[in-house]
């Protein structure tokens, strides 16, 4: 069996496909299922991933907004109603998990949208810089793996700033959606550059962009290639020419984009959403040569621990085949889920996931 790694040495090997000490393990509990945790014996202030033994992840992502105001409107035992930076009012329910509710958007159509394009430029000051000077050395000496994060594309223009008028507009008005795209992954580069430029460097890129439902998607293959691919492209272009891999999360049924982005050269797919229609092992047997996969585990098997044990055993061995793999659930861990449980799990994922 190879010497323990560190999690940077681990992914780096697995990206390359070639075989680590173990797959890496990680997820993402929801912000309750942590409040959870801490009531079952998490320390206050313990990292979590330490504690539980999974491996760590950190994305750093640059705020490329347009800066509206920030204000909290209405607040009760049971939510909060606030205005974000990128102009959407939402609702967002205390100690329960899930996705907030939209109530309203500030940029619906373009002559909004160019208002907002105004107040996107590159600043320094979009940067969190005090967390870095407090916690990259940390993270470095650690062995954590760092992600530089963007912040653009088809779920960031829906979900955050433009809501229901943009499907219409990638019909009748693809060039306002084209601008907007670009807008934001351009600006993102600008301060991720701006970062490296400082000697925070990091490992590895990363963006989201949910672009499928259950056994759907949210637009026609066609439609990507036009509207959001090219912006996909120029973020995959600018990793690859400083020598960074590209981690791209897309929730739901997105298996006809999958080869549009290996096409990119695109090396890893999160999370695998098994319940949407994704099948991890025939991914990696189709497209394994060319990228990796995190995730592909399914969350619904926690409620039913010894089902999801027995979906380890046949996911993992197969999946960790010649690198390639980062275990860890098709979408993230609810509140359902226990401290005892989810150490379990990782445990679990790691025996199954050895190369001894």
């Amino acid at each position: 069996m190879p010497n323990a790694m560190t999690t940077r040495q681990r992914i780096g090997r697995i990206l390359a496909h070639q075989e680590a000490d173990r797959v890496p393990v990680a997820d993402i509990p929801w912000p309750s299922t942590l409040e959870r945790w801490r009531r079952e014996g998490l320390p206050p202030n313990a990292d979590w991933e330490e504690y539980v033994g999974a491996d760590r992840i950190v994305n750093i992502t640059p705020d490329n907004s347009p800066r509206y105001p920030v204000q909290v409107l209405e607040e009760t035992e049971e939510y909060r109603v606030f205005t974000s930076q990128w102009g959407v009012t939402l609702r967002q329910w205390s100690h329960a998990a899930g996705t907030p509710h939209r109530e309203g958007f500030t940029v619906q159509t373009p002559d909004s949208w160019r208002l907002a394009r105004a107040r996107m430029t590159p600043d320094p000051d979009r940067i969190d810089w005090r967390r870095l000077q407090t916690h990259w050395r940390g993270w470095r000496e650690e062995g954590a793996w760092i992600n530089g994060g963007l912040w653009f594309g088809f779920e960031v223009t829906y979900s955050h700033f433009v809501g229901v008028p943009l499907f219409l507009a990638m019909i009748e008005q693809p060039e306002w959606v084209r601008e907007m795209a670009d807008t934001m992954v351009e600006l993102s580069i600008a301060l991720l550059d701006m970062i490296w430029e400082a000697g925070y460097h990091f490992d590895g890129i990363h963006w989201p962009n949910d672009m499928g439902y259950k056994d759907a998607q949210f637009m026609s293959l066609a439609m990507y290639r036009e509207l959001f691919k090219p912006a996909d492209k120029r973020a995959a272009d600018w990793a690859h020419a400083r020598g960074l891999p590209v981690m791209y999360h897309s929730c739901g049924d997105v298996n006809p984009f999958v080869a549009e982005w290996a096409d990119l050269g695109i090396e890893l797919l999160n999370p695998l959403e098994i319940k949407a229609g994704m099948e991890p092992l025939a991914l990696k047997e189709q497209f394994g040569d060319r990228m990796a996969f995190w995730g592909g585990l399914d969350a619904r098997l926690y409620e039913e621990p010894e089902q999801m044990w027995a979906e380890i055993e046949r996911v993992v061995p197969a999946m960790k085949e010649s690198g390639g793999y980062i275990a860890g659930t098709d979408h993230s861990v609810p509140d359902t889920v226990s401290l005892a449980l989810f150490r379990e799990f990782v445990a679990r994922c790691k025996t199954a996931g050895s190369y001894d």
